[in-house]
């Protein structure tokens, strides 16, 4: 077993299924601190026992709810308070909310996913990035979805929430560019997830790549060598680029 994160810590949001899960789980059995935020505590529970199946440590589960802010405020202190620094962090967590025309997309809906997608993923940035720019290679991906560039119809919610956490996170990366934090962006692609199977009933879902599929190249954006910054990869097209 590769230990190539061995003593670094990293946050994972929405590690208790999925993409999220698995890039955990592969951290962890690699040697890194996973901080595992979720808020099923079942699945967080099985990924603790996976990783330490592999040969890792424990996890430090955290079961909350992204947009329970102040939750995320705490855990920054949290984190400075045991490690002093953060390595990784891994925004992965999101919301899908309903497919409709934006004149049928209800307010509560529309509130929901923005903060999930984009409040959430500000609201970590805000919290730790003091402790990012501790590490001596601090390295932050957020993942997200070419709806974002696309605008597709009746997908209005994940296209404007993702095109503002692409303009978040390229904001972020332009403002820490003269340090050795490195911010990037990762779309993963269509992916076989219970997230997926929810837009998509009619697809077979046996046609698409499993989350663990999509680890290799995600965690290659973890490296310590990684030197991009302000990037976004598409898994789909194989392409890294400036956005």
């Amino acid at each position: 077993m590769s230990n190539d994160f061995e003593g670094q810590v990293a946050v994972v949001t929405g590690a208790s299924r999925g993409i999220g899960y698995q890039v955990a789980k592969e951290l962890g059995s690699r040697g890194a601190h996973v901080i595992a935020i979720a808020r099923t505590v079942g699945g967080l529970e099985e990924l603790d026992d996976d990783i330490k199946a592999a040969g890792g440590q424990s996890a430090t589960l955290v079961p909350l709810d992204l947009t329970d802010y102040d939750a995320l405020d705490r855990l920054g202190a949290a984190i400075y308070e045991r490690w002093k620094k953060l390595d990784i962090l891994v925004g992965n967590a999101g919301q899908l909310g309903v497919l409709a025309p934006l004149g049928h997309i209800s307010p509560k809906d529309f509130d929901k996913v923005m903060g999930a997608n984009v409040t959430a993923n500000w609201r970590l940035i805000r919290s730790l990035d003091p402790l990012l720019r501790q590490s001596p290679a601090g390295r932050a991906v957020f993942l997200t979805s070419h709806h974002a560039r696309e605008a597709t119809p009746f997908w209005g919610l994940q296209s404007i929430s993702k095109a503002a956490l692409e303009a978040m996170v390229r904001t972020y990366a332009h403002e820490t560019e003269k340090t050795t934090l490195r911010v990037n962006l990762f779309d993963p692609g269509p992916v076989r997830t219970g997230l997926r199977a929810k837009a998509m009933p009619g697809e077979d879902p046996d046609k698409l790549p499993q989350p663990a599929d999509i680890v290799p190249d995600l965690l290659t954006m973890l490296g310590s060598d990684v030197t991009a910054t302000g990037h976004l990869f598409d898994r789909s097209r194989g392409t890294l680029a400036a956005l």
